[in-house]
């Protein structure tokens, strides 16, 4: 782990949790796609870079997930760096404690102030084509976060972000997180379509056919949506819906796992509402949700 992956010619990644993707832009300067998940991954970014005599020029968040910008802080701070992120992401990246705020809908406590979902703030600009360098092509696949978006490098590298996860990951956990299931599932669809000389997903193994982790990824987001339709013949509150969802996946509660499976539970029911698929009223007070008639 944290070893230095090739690519393509000037295409690589840092092997770790979170891939960090490092492009060559010239003989002696990079730029990083993402910077780790924390400082101590940072670090091993900086010695990566020092040790190939590469200077860090900028850094492009792929989206504002702590385990993506939780290096931005050390790196800026240590050469001087540009950090930009696109869209709503990037005012997120920008002011950290916005994406546990998100999560919880409210002031977060300290369980959910963690490295975790809340990074060190840096400055960051927003993320436009003008600002890449030549031959590096932004890829928008909103869903997963807010304007999430991935890259293509000029040897034909495509590095995807967290727009899918792994077969074992799906079967081990089950619900991915997501912010806009309609745009999630169109996002795959999109990728099944891509070609590339190698696709860098940032948890998921490198390959050249990306095609059916992506359609394993829609069949299990549909696999879940129909298990919660399947819950709310029975009219159920969303907290009693959650814990049918985790005991039946025989999922670990915690705080992190409440706010974010919870996230994705509650963007499912907003999908499946908007889709005229299931509906809600109140009772004694309570917010009930049932399958539509």
């Amino acid at each position: 782990m944290y070893d230095l992956v090739q690519t393509g010619k000037n295409s690589f990644y840092m092997a770790c949790p979170a891939r960090v993707g490092i492009v060559k832009i010239s003989d002696s300067d990079v730029v990083l796609i993402d910077s780790g998940s924390d400082k101590d991954a940072a670090k091993k970014v900086k010695k990566i870079l020092d040790e190939q005599n590469w200077n860090l020029k900028a850094i492009f968040n792929t989206h504002s997930h702590a385990d993506h910008t939780g290096g931005n802080q050390y790196l800026q701070n240590l050469t001087g760096c540009k950090i930009y992120a696109p869209g709503i992401d990037a005012s997120v990246a920008e002011n950290t404690i916005l994406e546990p705020v998100m999560l919880y809908g409210g002031f977060p406590m300290s369980d959910l102030r963690s490295k975790f979902l809340y990074a060190k703030e840096a400055d960051v600009e927003k993320l436009t084509p003008e600002v890449l360098p030549a031959g590096m092509e932004m890829i928008k696949l909103p869903g997963h976060s807010y304007d999430m978006v991935g890259f293509r490098t000029s040897d034909n590298v495509v590095y995807l972000a967290d727009s899918l996860s792994s077969e074992d990951i799906l079967n081990k956990y089950h619900i991915i997180f997501m912010y806009d299931v309609k745009e999630y599932l169109n996002t795959l669809e999109m990728i099944k379509t891509m070609k590339a000389e190698c696709f860098v997903p940032a948890h998921v193994a490198h390959t050249d056919d990306i095609a059916p982790l992506a359609q394993k990824n829609i069949d299990k987001t549909y696999e879940v949506i129909e298990k919660i339709k399947s819950f709310l013949q029975v009219p159920l509150t969303f907290e009693n819906l959650l814990a049918k969802i985790f005991t039946d996946y025989n999922l670990v509660m915690n705080a992190s796992q409440h706010v974010l499976v919870g996230s994705t539970v509650r963007s499912i029911l907003s999908y499946l509402k908007d889709e005229g698929q299931i509906e809600f009223y109140f009772e004694n007070n309570l917010m009930m949700w049932k399958k539509s008639n």
